[in-house]
């Protein structure tokens, strides 16, 4: 019964993962903003929802891997 491990693990990578690259596409993007390069909206603006993607993505390749191992 690794299933409450494995949803564990998947929280803490996806939150991790997501910090960073939504963190770092918002500071890269709001640094450009302030010294008045408007492309960097560009990159403020997808940050949330592409740090969440990706805790989406990792969650199908736990479930994939969980269901190939017949643990679900």
């Amino acid at each position: 019964m690794g299933i409450r491990e494995d949803i564990l693990v998947l929280g803490l990578t996806a939150g991790v993962m997501g910090a960073l690259v939504g963190g770092l596409m918002l500071a890269l993007g709001l640094g450009m903003v302030t010294q008045g390069a408007h492309a960097g909206w560009v990159l403020v603006i997808p940050a949330a929802p592409l740090a969440g993607w990706i805790g989406k993505i990792l969650a199908k390749k736990l479930v994939k891997r969980l269901d190939a191992e017949k643990r679900i």
